[in-house]
């Protein structure tokens, strides 16, 4: 469709922008508290909340307090909230077992939460990098990341979780042909309810280092994760690998990171019509964060902005380490 206009000064743009009421009868997006899925970080004890150095304003809890940041969520109308753990080194293993352990920090965290605030969604993180002595998504032979041994444990891992209570799964791991065993394995244990949230398009970034903080896999990582993530040069196979996991039985998927990938979001949304989401991750946060801190913009509408980019670029949601902060705004009427 082109648009068409009559020439000035029969048209002029200003009009609708010359008062509130105009500007917001002639707004194209919105920004609600639903679009907003909250990241959150777990750690062992009671009580306990852990400073993340590299994310200001953001600290993993222990699940005591995790279940009361849940509650917070909920009250605010968030509607999900996306578990990601502080996995202790002595339990990393090159075999990455205690990803499937039924008691592992994730499946209590689920399991406390659902009890405690069961209308939130709960959406867990399947991939073996918390978990894993190498600090890698998959296990590691060689120097050789491993994709068909790795979708096994991929497997197990999910299954757990479903079990947990788990609402949403995010397969990160970005190994090929993960989706459909998930699928089929959710399928036959009973749980065809269990959503997947398929990382689809996610790309080897250096927009992560902030996060790998946050789980303590940065010191572990060996090597990058180039083999498996998304070369960031390429567009038309982010489509290609959306088209595989909506195949193989991704119900939503997901571009990451975000803003750097805005076209790929549009892409992905004006091709396919799934629902699709991006996460804002841990360096967009931390840059806006930091500049915020800095006094060198205005952090509030910086990050109002930045949500707002999403839902332009064609996303149902972003996951986004501001939720709480943007859904208050959203009620205070500045978004």
């Amino acid at each position: 469709m082109r648009p068409i206009s009559a020439p000035h000064p029969a048209a002029r743009f200003r009009r609708l922008r010359s008062s509130a009421p105009l500007r917001a009868l002639a707004q194209e997006n919105t920004l609600s508290v639903n679009d907003l899925i909250w990241p959150v970080f777990v750690c062992d004890g009671v009580g306990q909340t852990q400073t993340i150095a590299s994310m200001p304003g953001v600290v993993r809890r222990s699940v005591d307090l995790l279940v009361e940041a849940a509650q917070e969520a909920a009250s605010l109308g968030i509607p999900a909230i996306c578990l990601f753990p502080y996995t202790r080194a002595e339990v990393k293993t090159p075999n990455c077992e205690e990803a499937w352990n039924p008691d592992n920090l994730t499946n209590r965290a689920i399991r406390a939460i659902k009890a405690a605030v069961p209308d939130i969604a709960v959406m867990t993180d399947v991939a073996l990098d918390p978990y894993n002595s190498n600090g890698h998504d998959g296990l590691v032979r060689d120097g050789v990341i491993l994709n068909d041994e790795t979708v096994e444990c991929l497997v197990k891992m999910a299954l757990a979780q479903a079990d947990s209570g788990a609402d949403i799964l995010g397969p990160s791991d970005m190994m090929d042909g993960r989706i459909g065993a998930l699928r089929q394995a959710l399928e036959g244990a009973g749980h065809q309810n269990v959503a997947i949230l398929s990382y689809a398009a996610k790309y080897a970034s250096a927009f992560y280092g902030p996060f790998r903080d946050a789980v303590g896999a940065s010191g572990a990582l060996k090597g990058d994760k180039k083999t498996y993530q998304m070369n960031p040069a390429n567009s038309d196979e982010a489509l290609r690998l959306v088209e595989r996991d909506l195949m193989q039985g991704a119900d939503m998927v997901m571009v990451k990171p975000g803003m750097p990938y805005l076209d790929i979001c549009r892409r992905v949304k004006d091709t396919f019509g799934a629902p699709t989401y991006a996460y804002q991750v841990s360096g967009e946060y931390a840059m806006i964060k930091g500049a915020a801190l800095n006094g060198w913009i205005d952090g509030e509408k910086a990050m109002l902005e930045s949500l707002m980019a999403f839902r332009r670029a064609g996303c149902d949601g972003v996951l986004t380490y501001f939720a709480i902060d943007a859904a208050k705004a959203i009620r205070a009427g500045k978004a």
